[in-house]
């Protein structure tokens, strides 16, 4: 799986990568985090070239940006380009707070709890054991 992280969280992507492995993530699932410069996009990509890059190369975008500002925001771009088939987006409310081990913590139950969709309730169980 990979990830692009949008520069606007660059310093903060280690923390959010140590979580991760911490958690064990990266024994079940492989994940690549890659940045702007590591795939060519500048820093002032637009969110339409950022929302479409993402789903032509079949990357989830991490980021703490997103507003309605302007007609191509990232926000507008979900609301007129999403589909059942776009990926989605990982959007960090308060990128300051990652860190912080309580603010990360609901949001690894929510998504592991979405992952667990069509498996048995032992199988729910082994995958929280890491």
């Amino acid at each position: 799986m990979n990830f692009l992280i949008d520069h606007n969280l660059k310093g903060q992507a280690a923390l959010l990568w140590g979580t991760i492995a911490a958690e064990g993530w990266l024994e079940v699932v492989p994940i690549r985090f890659v940045t702007f410069d590591q795939v060519g996009l500048s820093d002032d990509s637009s969110d339409y070239i950022v929302w479409q890059f993402c789903q032509t190369k079949q990357m989830i975008l991490i980021t703490a940006n997103r507003n309605m500002k302007g007609t191509d925001s990232l926000e507008q771009m979900i609301r007129e380009e999403n589909t059942a088939t776009s990926l989605p987006i990982v959007t960090i409310g308060s990128k300051e707070r990652l860190d912080e081990r309580v603010y990360c913590e609901p949001s690894r139950l929510r998504c592991s709890e979405g992952s667990h969709q069509g498996r048995s309730q032992q199988e729910i169980a082994n995958s929280r054991k890491f």
